[in-house]
């Protein structure tokens, strides 16, 4: 198949499945089903802990085959292909419309280098300026995400729940240290990744 290159991971109840490309996880998840687990089979998507569901009918083959249509990758390709239309696309630029008021067109118009860069410079010193705090909600949504799906029966749930966004990170580690051994790996590993994801903004 085409296309999705981010991290899936999946769960066979509370152990670690596997974690790689989607192909990968589906097929193992697969097997796994197909060997008669008792245990609830979850794949999700690594960066945003999404929860996914797959067809699991037939063979492995037809499975693999079902994952084109699958709408995760219909969205990804449409991030990925920009529409046709005018603009430089040798260059990256796509030209869209813009809908503003006559003062902010006036506005632009008296800036150095039109409009076009004068907002593209705005939109860069904005994502500069809020890329840190974008980043980490989008990490800590998918902390979230995945401590709902997953531990939301465990003991200490809603204080490790508070102690993590509260930011008292080695109180939320104490919290789940009686948790499945997996499960903490992996709460520490996206946790550590809050920070990664600001630096990198």
């Amino acid at each position: 198949m085409q296309g999705i290159h981010q991290e899936f991971v999946a769960f066979e109840g509370t152990k670690l499945l596997t974690r790689g490309h989607l192909e990968e996880v589906v097929t193992l998840a697969k097997a796994r089903i197909d060997q008669g687990t008792e245990q609830r089979v979850a794949i999700f998507d690594d960066s945003t802990a999404r929860i996914l569901d797959f067809d699991f009918r037939g063979d492995v083959d037809e499975v693999l085959a079902r994952l084109d249509a699958h709408p995760l990758l219909d969205q990804e390709d449409r991030r990925r292909v920009p529409k046709a239309g005018p603009g430089r696309p040798k260059l990256g630029v796509v030209s869209k419309e813009v809908t503003l008021l006559p003062r902010h067109w006036q506005w632009l118009a008296r800036q150095k280098g039109g409009a076009s860069a004068t907002l593209r410079r705005l939109v860069e010193e904005a994502r500069r300026n809020g890329g840190e705090q974008e980043a980490m909600r989008r990490a800590q949504e998918a902390v979230h995400r995945f401590l709902w799906d997953m531990t939301s029966d465990f003991p200490d749930f809603e204080e490790a729940t508070r102690a993590f966004f509260a930011g008292q990170y080695d109180r939320f580690f104490q919290l789940i240290a009686h948790w499945p051994r997996d499960i903490q790996d992996h709460l520490k590993r996206m946790v550590n990744r809050i920070g990664e994801d600001t630096e990198r903004s």
